[in-house]
């Protein structure tokens, strides 16, 4: 297990020499620090993998104002936020440090269950060595258009598989196609450092189109060695206000023999913002045409209800970041409750993203969740692995 440097800010002594005791009882090099001032005076550069504990109401520099700081330094540490205040202050910090692109691991409000503390601080460094060989190229590495063009046009993008299941059967139902980059030099690179440059450049219908055809030609060949399971595919802004969608689509389905019932598209509430007489328009036609229709990252966007009104969708996917703090977090576990009642008297199929334990999968089973997807069954893993996935487990 690496043991990662952390930082402790709080100025409550007491509590600051608890978190100390219970970080090093683990082994971890700790540095503690009442005041914000102090730890930029004295530390301006961070280990790789660092954690910070830090309390968001200090004097002299509270720490949203050290989480900004942050954000403008290199390699920041990874963030657990602490408060007594009300639960709704450490909701919108973490808001916050996520929107500067902070790691919020969690946020823990006082009095702070030590042993569950630490426990969270040996999951980290656990992971951490069993994530290394998956970490993602940035553009940082000197990702540029010429190349990523290069890449669309040469087959570069491939897909890994995350599984879903049945939260009653154990069954898998399907599973989440991801796209990824396999760079003949740089190694895998995901979405999140290259999907930018191809909304920038105007490409990202050319990937969807290769995504859903390796996904199609992906499922003929599970059909073919007799696990046939169904992919659903995300689709971005851009492709939902393409009219020709639908027709291309069902003449691509249809030249592959392809069944669109096994087919799911992944449709994020905020890419629903923009043109929703033309999004109206193309989703419904492929409902009409047989294609599944989900509404990911539910919970996330502006105009839930709304959108649910509106369009016919099938699916409902729970936002990870609900399902994952659901466990400590009461407010949480309401809104996933919520989500799925309210999908359900719609008419929708739930998947719960982000189940992690079995703690998770327990309490989704008591709420009525149909689907769940997340590390608790499975990462993403590749084609061939999850062909060996789908058959050990038919």
């Amino acid at each position: 297990m690496i043991q990662p440097v952390i930082y402790l800010l709080d100025d409550d002594t007491e509590m600051l020499t608890l978190l100390n005791d219970m970080a090093e009882d683990i082994n971890l090099n700790t540095f503690c620090f009442e005041r914000a001032t102090h730890f930029f005076t004295q530390v301006t550069e961070f280990e790789p993998h660092s954690i910070m504990v830090l309390d968001l109401n200090m004097p002299e520099m509270d720490g949203i104002e050290v989480m900004r700081r942050l954000a403008g330094m290199n390699n920041p540490p990874a963030l657990i936020l602490i408060s007594g205040h009300d639960v709704g202050v450490l909701h919108s910090a973490e808001k916050l440090g996520s929107a500067h692109k902070l790691n919020i691991l969690t946020s823990l409000d006082k009095p702070i269950h030590l042993s569950k503390f630490q426990n969270l601080l040996i999951d980290y460094c656990s992971n951490i060595g069993s994530t290394n060989n998956q970490v993602a190229i940035n553009t940082d590495n000197g990702i540029d258009a010429d190349e990523l063009l290069y890449a669309l046009e040469n087959q570069q993008m491939i897909l890994h598989y995350q599984p879903q299941f049945n939260i009653k059967t154990k069954k898998i139902t399907g599973c989440e196609a991801l796209v990824r980059w396999q760079h003949p030099q740089k190694g895998l690179i995901y979405p999140d450092d290259f999907i930018p440059l191809i909304e920038e450049n105007g490409w990202m219908e050319l990937l969807t189109s290769q995504v859903i055809r390796k996904a199609i030609k992906q499922e003929q060949y599970w059909k073919n060695t007799n696990v046939p399971t169904p992919i659903s595919v995300n689709i971005s802004a851009d492709d939902i206000t393409s009219l020709a969608l639908p027709e291309q689509l069902s003449t691509l389905l249809e030249e592959n023999k392809f069944d669109p019932t096994m087919l799911t598209l992944e449709v994020t509430e905020s890419a629903l913002m923009g043109e929703l007489v033309t999004s109206l328009d193309i989703l419904t036609r492929l409902r009409l045409k047989g294609i599944e229709l989900s509404i990911d990252d539910f919970g996330t966007g502006y105009s839930s209800l709304s959108q649910l009104h509106k369009i016919p969708f099938s699916e409902l996917k729970i936002d990870r970041s609900f399902v994952m703090s659901m466990i400590q977090d009461s407010e949480a576990k309401a809104i996933v409750k919520t989500c799925i009642m309210l999908g359900h008297e719609l008419n929708m199929k739930i998947i719960a993203e982000g189940v992690e334990s079995e703690k998770h999968l327990d309490l989704l089973a008591k709420m009525g969740c149909d689907i769940g997807q997340g590390y608790y069954f499975s990462r993403p893993i590749s084609a061939e692995e999850m062909t060996n996935y789908l058959q050990a487990h038919s």
